[in-house]
């Protein structure tokens, strides 16, 4: 009873760590289309809550925003520190916790895709809100602005990015909780 803990303990720390490192690879990696970057983070998010649902998933963001916070380049653009967690998209960055832990919770509880979709997008709209409103907080400018930068021009490859997560997850899922059973007898 003792080692199927420890076992499970093992198991859980390895699957996010696993999903954290592979956020700080991909993460950074972004492309400029205005001043806000579209990046791989949301679908890193969407991922890894659909792999290691609501809690799992969202200690991994945690994890890779503590890293990006002090300093370490897994931000958007190879970036890091309180400068960028705390800058114009910062809001967005702060939101990404919600649709983490909303993307997973609707992965755990649902098998339907479309409802699972609904999670993401709802997790999505939040962080689209908190992102929209610290942006137009910290650039000193009109809400609606905020939305026109932040949001609008992202909708749509985000929904791409949800549909990607969506089929590729189960996939992803599998592979993963083969991989680290195989890793934890082995040890």
């Amino acid at each position: 009873m003792l080692k199927r803990r420890s076992n499970m303990k093992t198991k859980d720390i390895t699957q996010i760590a696993l999903v954290t490192a592979i956020t700080c690879i991909l993460a950074p990696m972004s492309i400029q289309i205005s001043i806000i970057p579209v990046t791989f983070t949301n679908l890193v998010i969407y991922l890894s809550a659909y792999i290691l649902g609501a809690k799992k998933a969202t200690l991994s963001y945690t994890v890779y925003y503590i890293l990006g916070i002090i300093g370490l380049p897994v931000f958007s653009g190879f970036s890091g520190g309180f400068a960028k967690a705390f800058g114009p998209t910062g809001g967005f960055l702060a939101g990404f916790f919600a649709t983490s832990f909303i993307t997973g919770l609707f992965a755990e509880k649902f098998n339907k895709k479309p409802l699972q979709l609904l999670g993401m997008v709802i997790g999505t709209v939040i962080a689209y809100i908190l992102g929209a409103l610290w942006y137009a907080f910290t650039a000193k400018t009109s809400i609606m602005q905020g939305f026109a930068v932040g949001v609008f021009p992202f909708v749509a490859v985000d929904l791409a990015k949800m549909l990607i997560a969506l089929f590729l997850g189960s996939v992803l899922k599998k592979r993963i909780k083969g991989n680290t059973d195989q890793l934890i007898s082995a040890s």
